[in-house]
């Protein structure tokens, strides 16, 4: 394996190691939960953004001080945190995404505190007064990060950060492309681990890594074996232990429409304009979040289109043979679209199977016969 999905593996493996080590030469890592928090500000300000995940590993802390009957994933961050496991992180900015986030929000800064703590309140609608509302909250944002990094965040710096994050955001599509051929030259188990690895670096830094990638999978002359092409839809998959148990049941996961994925990285900021209204524009109204309503006049064929219409899209251009929606247990807003998303999907033609987790590695494991029937019934 050459150094670019080398690099990733070894990230993947140790997410903390780099961000420790620039903490220890003076660098402020800022953490960040969910897909809302602009990144492009924390690296505007001179600090290292860090995307705060969870572990399948067993919670043994967090039922001390979160009730059992929530959000499991969210329960595994504390857990870490309350460990101590993300001590390196200088500060931590914590969105109103979902109602388990938000009610985390201050149980995580009173148990684990960190110099810097900032809630950043974020609409549920994208009508033109959420964005504007959500525009001045990032203004508020800025100047919170401006006061505690010491450096003034001018429209310059931003526009650099919007355009080297969109940089990443463009190489981490080109490299997603490379799983359009069939078989693929990437696997879904390596596209997680490089997308992980993404997250917990400078950005400068991870452009390189995407760069090194790219060029090492483009010289593959073969790619994994021809198998059922699917696309897993979902909240958040952060390890690779059920994109690899798909695999190895014999398919190949060529798309995703995940936190941690394509949400991630598969529109730009726009550059022209105010640089923060134009991460208001992205954030609240780009991201294809559940938690967020977005208005669509018409029939109620056109609201599904506007909502799900990309998954559609995502299928077709990956020609895409089924899907998986993979649901975290008390994921209310994920969980309440399933029933619409897997009828709309099959009425395009895309075989669904829908899996409900608890976040842990036992349960995933539990899933290796039904999805093995799955792509038995597929062919």
């Amino acid at each position: 394996m050459a150094e670019g999905l080398n690099w990733a593996k070894r990230l993947y493996q140790n997410r903390s190691q780099r961000a420790r080590e620039l903490r220890n030469e003076g660098k402020k890592v800022m953490g960040y939960i969910c897909c809302q928090p602009p990144v492009e500000l924390i690296t505007a300000a001179g600090m290292v953004p860090y995307r705060i995940t969870g572990t399948l590993e067993p919670i043994t802390e967090a039922d001390a001080y979160l009730e059992t009957l929530m959000c499991p994933y969210v329960r595994s961050c504390f857990d870490l945190g309350i460990k101590g496991r993300y001590d390196f992180v200088d500060g931590i900015i914590w969105p109103h995404s979902c109602d388990n986030i938000q009610k985390t929000s201050d149980i995580w800064k009173h148990y684990i505190p960190h110099s810097y703590f900032k809630y950043l309140e974020v609409p549920h609608m994208t009508d033109p007064s959420a964005l504007e509302f959500f525009t001045a909250e990032l203004k508020v944002l800025k100047r919170s990060l401006e006061e505690y990094a010491g450096v003034e965040i001018t429209d310059e710096r931003l526009e650099e950060a919007i355009k080297v994050h969109n940089e990443s955001r463009t190489l981490l599509r080109e490299l997603s492309s490379l799983r359009k051929q069939d078989p693929p030259l990437l696997s879904g188990t390596e596209m997680t681990q490089v997308v992980l690895a993404a997250m917990s670096i400078p950005v400068a830094e991870c452009n390189e890594m995407l760069r090194n990638i790219i060029q090492e999978v483009k010289a593959r002359k073969d790619g994994p074996q021809k198998a059922v092409r699917l696309l897993v839809y979902g909240c958040e998959i952060d390890d690779i232990a059920f994109i690899n148990l798909m695999e190895g049941c014999g398919a190949n996961v060529v798309i995703d429409d995940l936190c941690i994925g394509t949400k991630y990285y598969w529109k730009d900021v726009a550059t022209d304009g105010s640089p923060l209204k134009n991460l208001a524009d992205h954030y609240l109204g780009e991201v294809m979040c559940p938690r967020t309503f977005h208005r669509s006049p018409g029939t109620r064929q056109q609201d599904l289109d506007n909502r799900f219409g990309y998954i559609r899209d995502f299928a077709k251009e990956f020609n895409v043979r089924g899907a998986i929606l993979y649901i975290i247990r008390y994921c209310d807003t994920f969980e309440f679209d399933v029933p619409e998303v897997r009828d709309y999907l099959q009425q395009a033609g895309l075989p669904v199977l829908h899996l409900e987790d608890d976040y842990s590695l036992t349960s995933i494991q539990g899933f290796k016969t039904r999805i093995q029937a799955f792509l038995e019934m597929m062919g």
